[in-house]
């Protein structure tokens, strides 16, 4: 059988602009998963496009390496991705494939229960690892450990953890899009409004460079004026501590962790943070880890490959004139 990969797109119908009408990075890693899925048990991948007026989101995802077909769901009802009408539409084509993945993002932890509710199956939660059509890794205990999950039901409805995979080439496939015919708009919920924030930094789940706060910074203002110019220099997204977002210092959508935001940057520069379990869970797959911390005891030393014991207020700006 086929495996399915329910894409997360930017497109929100007539007022997407060229610019916004593509398909979210998160897509690219799942579909990196379903790649290698795909290698172990020979089956083909097909994505699904779920929205109105995407088609220039379908044909990008045509041109994605070791996508054979795409699938194109286009009504206005698809046009706010509710879960209610998303699901209608993939349970009436899910029995035609052996798994069907999403990326565990908001997006896809708002569709995936719902599919495998109607499907009577499982869902298989935040995968990092692929071992077979039916054994795959996940994390547990805020990421302390990895569970080896196998799964004897017929349709494997999966959850791809992003920063477990790297993102699949979004050029050197040629896939043909297919129109498919979608549910009806079932009125189980509606649309009401969406607030779109303007970021002038890098998105953080997307970064490559994440200067992240924590409680040591002592406020909101020093926060803005001891790691907004590291941000700066560096072409850095910023991030926070559960603690400095419940302080107040910063707004929630900053926050790294297990409650937060799952990161893997190539450079992760963690400032006053302890590093408690719950943000580690969130940042310890990055590529490089720099912390600073006055205690030397504080416990993100144990996953900082560059570890600064120093007070915050001295050393940042130093690496400052140092860069």
């Amino acid at each position: 059988m086929t495996i399915l990969v329910i894409a997360e797109h930017n497109a929100p119908g007539d007022a997407a602009s060229e610019r916004s009408a593509s398909l979210k990075p998160a897509t690219f890693n799942t579909l990196t998963a379903a790649a290698l899925l795909a290698t172990l048990t020979d089956n083909q991948i097909h994505v699904l496009v779920a929205g109105y007026n995407v088609q220039a989101v379908a044909a990008a995802a045509a041109k994605i390496a070791g996508v054979s077909k795409v699938l194109l769901a286009d009504a206005p009802h698809l046009e706010a991705g509710l879960a209610e009408n998303i699901e209608a539409t993939v349970l009436a084509m899910a029995r035609e494939y052996s798994h069907i993945l999403l990326p565990a993002t908001a997006y896809g932890k708002n569709i995936a229960p719902r599919i495998a509710a109607g499907l009577d199956v499982a869902q298989i939660s935040d995968i990092v690892a692929v071992h077979s059509a039916d054994t795959f890794e996940r994390p547990i205990f805020a990421g302390n450990a990895i569970a080896t999950v196998q799964s004897t039901d017929p349709i494997r409805v999966i959850t791809v953890r992003t920063t477990g995979f790297d993102a699949i080439a979004a050029e050197g496939g040629c896939a043909v899009v297919e129109q498919v015919a979608v549910a009806a708009n079932n009125g189980l919920s509606h649309f009401e409004n969406r607030e779109i924030t303007e970021l002038e930094r890098p998105e953080l789940t997307a970064a490559n460079i994440i200067v992240s706060g924590g409680r040591g910074l002592g406020s909101g203002e020093n926060y803005t004026k001891v790691l907004e110019p590291l941000a700066d220099r560096l072409g850095a997204a910023l991030g926070a501590s559960r603690a400095a977002v419940d302080a107040g210092f910063v707004p929630n959508d900053y926050q790294v962790g297990q409650t937060g935001k799952i990161v893997a940057p190539q450079l992760y520069v963690a400032v006053g943070i302890s590093g408690a379990i719950q943000h580690l869970a969130g940042m310890k797959d990055s590529k490089v880890i720099v912390a600073i911390n006055k205690d030397p005891e504080a416990p993100i030393f144990t996953v900082a490959d560059y570890g600064l014991v120093s007070d915050l207020f001295e050393a940042v700006p130093a690496l400052l004139d140092a860069l």
